[in-house]
C-alpha cells in the first residue's frame, strides 16, 4: 500500500496534465493506467508493420498547442522532448463531380478556391476571417473557463460590454444553431457548406442537429487563421512529455494497475483498490478519468450515496461509434480531384449535408452506413517521420457506425457482431476511397482495422466506438456537462472529482478539464 496526496484512475491526457501541475505545486501524485499504455484516445503505435507510426484515434494537436496548460508549461513541455510539426494545409474535401476544395492558412489560397465555387463565398469568408478575433475572444473564454453561473455571468457581461446587445445575442445564436442554419445563412455554395459541415461529424452534431454550428466555425476560422498542429512522431508527443513532467517532479505512473473500485469513508474518497487487491490511499483527492457510467456503475459498487447523481451518470449518453483503419502505404492516394490534395492533413470524404443526416441517421438506427463519413487524414504528408523513408501512413476514420449491428443499409454485409463483419465494412470504406483516389489498394503494404468495439476494448471510456466519450449536444454540454449541478468536475462525494472528454469542455486534446480541475485543487 503507497500513500498519495492525489490518485488518478486513468492515464489519458486530461489525468496526466491535473497530475503534472498537482507535482509540480508539491504534491504527491499517483496515476494508475489498466492498459500497458498510457495515453488513453491518444497514442501512436505501430499497428501494421514495423517503423510505421500510426495515432490510435486523436491526429490534431492544435487544442493542445494552443490550451491554457501548454503556454503556462511550454519550457517544461519542450524539455521532456514534445515537438509539433505546423501544418499550412490543414484540410479538404473532395467531391464525386471531381471537384475540390480545401482551407490553407493563406488566406489568399483558401479565398481563391472559394471564389472558384462562389464569389460571395470568398467575400463572406473574408469578412468571417476579419470579425474572428474579436469573436474568438469571447468563445474561447467560455470554453476555456469553468462551467458555473458566475463564469457564463462573468463571459455574457465581457461579451455585452464589448459587443452591445445585438452582438451578444448575435454569438448566442451562433452557439444555438444547428451547422445546416449556420451556412445556409452564410455561404451559397453546396461544395463550401458540405466542406465545413463536416467538422461537426467530428463530434456528434449532424447537420441539423442543435448547437453545432460553432464547431465547424471555429475549427475553420482558426484553421485559417493560425494553421494546424500535429505531433512530431505522433500524436504521444504529448503523452510523454506530460508522462516526463510527472515523474521529474516526483510522481508515479503505474501501467497494467486496472482500478477496481474507489474506495470510500464517512462520505469522502479515500484510495484506489486495483483488480490485484492492492490498495492505495489518497489524503486530499481521487480525479477519475473515467466515464460518467464506469464511474457510478463499477468504481463506486454502492453508488455516490446520491440516488439523483448515480441515476444521472448511469443515463449519461453517448454518441454513435467509428471505426479506425491504418494503412502503411508506398505512397500517398493519387487524388483523382488534383494532386495538390496530396498535401493536406486532412481530406474529407462527405459530399453533400443530405449525405451526412443521412449516415447520423442510419447509425442511429443501427444500421451499417452505406456511404459513411470519411476523415482521411495524412500526417506522413506533414511529418515524413512517421514512417521509413519514402512511405506513408494513412488514418481512417469512419463516422457514424453503430455500437449494436441491426443491419446493412447496402443490404450485402449479414447481421452479425463487428468481429465478423468489420474487415468486409473495412473493404467498403476503400472501395469508397478509391472512387477519389483510384488504386489505392496497390498501394497498401499494411493494414489494421479497429471496429467501435475494438476501440472500446481498447479504451473503456470509448463506448461503442464512442470517440468524443459522450454526445455534445445541448441537453448534455455546457452545465450539463456530465449532468445538472456537476458541471465543475466535482461528485457528491468529498474529494472525489471526474475529469477526462465526458466533462466540460467535452471532447478534444486540449486538456482543458485536467487543467481546469488542477488549478481548482491546487492553485494557479
Amino acid at each position: 500500500m503507497s500513500e498519495f496526496d492525489a490518485i488518478f484512475v486513468g492515464a489519458g491526457h486530461n489525468t496526466l496534465a491535473c497530475a503534472a501541475h498537482l507535482a509540480l505545486k508539491g504534491w504527491k501524485t499517483g496515476v494508475f493506467e489498466r492498459n500497458t499504455t498510457i495515453g488513453g484516445a491518444v497514442q501512436t503505435r505501430e499497428f501494421t508493420l514495423p517503423g510505421f507510426r500510426h495515432d490510435l484515434g486523436a491526429m490534431n494537436l492544435s487544442l493542445f498547442a494552443g490550451s491554457a496548460f501548454h503556454r503556462k508549461y511550454a519550457n517544461e513541455l519542450k524539455a521532456q522532448g514534445l515537438e509539433f510539426a505546423p501544418v499550412a494545409d490543414c484540410f479538404a474535401s473532395a467531391f464525386p463531380d471531381g471537384r475540390w476544395f480545401g482551407v490553407s492558412n493563406d488566406l489568399e489560397k483558401t479565398a481563391g478556391r472559394m471564389a472558384a465555387f462562389s464569389a460571395a463565398d470568398a467575400a463572406t469568408w473574408r469578412r468571417l476571417i476579419a470579425a474572428f478575433p474579436a469573436e474568438a475572444e469571447h468563445l474561447f473564454k467560455l470554453l476555456g473557463s469553468p462551467m458555473s453561473a458566475r463564469a457564463l455571468a462573468s463571459t455574457a457581461w465581457n461579451l455585452w460590454r464589448k459587443k452591445g446587445v445585438s452582438g451578444a445575442l448575435d454569438t448566442g445564436r451562433l452557439l444555438l444553431s444547428s451547422p445546416r442554419a449556420w451556412l445556409e445563412e452564410n455561404f451559397e455554395s453546396p461544395h463550401i457548406r458540405a466542406t465545413l459541415a463536416t467538422w461537426g461529424m467530428h463530434l456528434d452534431f449532424a447537420p441539423d442537429i442543435a448547437g453545432g454550428a460553432v464547431f465547424p466555425y471555429l475549427e475553420s476560422m482558426a484553421n485559417q487563421s493560425f494553421g494546424m498542429v500535429l505531433g512530431k512522431g505522433g500524436a504521444d508527443t504529448i503523452i510523454r512529455a506530460l508522462a516526463g513532467i510527472v515523474t521529474s517532479a516526483g510522481g508515479r505512473i503505474v501501467t497494467g494497475a486496472d482500478v477496481a473500485e474507489i474506495t470510500v469513508s464517512g462520505g469522502k474518497a479515500t484510495g484506489v483498490r486495483l483488480a490485484s487487491g492492492e490498495t492505495h490511499t489518497a489524503t486530499k483527492a481521487v480525479i477519475a478519468g473515467v466515464t460518467p457510467k464506469a464511474l457510478a456503475g463499477k468504481l463506486l459498487p454502492v453508488g455516490s450515496g446520491d440516488a439523483g447523481f448515480d441515476m444521472a451518470m448511469q443515463k449519461f449518453r453517448h454518441a454513435p461509434g467509428t471505426m479506425m483503419i491504418h494503412l502503411a502505404l508506398d505512397d500517398l492516394p493519387d487524388w483523382r480531384a488534383g494532386a495538390e490534395l496530396r498535401q493536406f492533413a486532412y481530406v474529407h470524404l462527405a459530399p453533400s449535408l443530405e449525405q451526412m443526416s443521412r449516415t447520423y441517421q442510419q447509425a442511429m438506427a443501427g444500421v451499417l452506413p452505406d456511404e459513411p463519413v470519411l476523415v482521411v487524414g495524412q500526417p506522413t504528408a506533414v511529418d515524413p517521420s512517421r514512417a521509413p523513408q519514402g512511405k506513408h501512413v494513412l488514418w481512417v476514420q469512419v463516422r457514424m457506425l453503430p455500437a449494436e449491428i441491426a443491419g446493412d443499409a447496402s443490404a450485402r454485409i449479414a447481421l452479425a457482431h463487428w468481429d465478423q463483419v468489420k474487415e468486409a465494412y473495412a473493404d467498403r470504406v476503400l472501395d469508397i476511397i478509391e472512387t477519389y483516389a483510384p488504386r489505392l489498394r496497390a498501394k497498401i503494404l499494411g493494414r489494421a482495422v479497429f471496429s467501435p468495439i475494438d476501440l472500446e476494448r481498447e479504451n473503456p471510456n470509448l463506448v461503442g466506438g464512442d470517440q468524443v466519450c459522450g454526445s455534445h449536444h445541448l441537453a448534455q454540454n455546457f452545465l450539463f456537462r456530465p449532468a445538472r449541478g456537476y458541471a465543475g468536475w466535482d461528485t457528491p462525494i468529498s474529494n472525489l472529482h471526474l475529469t477526462g472528454a465526458a466533462t466540460w469542455p467535452g471532447a478534444g486534446t486540449g486538456a482543458a478539464s485536467g487543467f481546469m480541475l488542477a488549478q481548482q485543487l491546487g492553485g494557479r
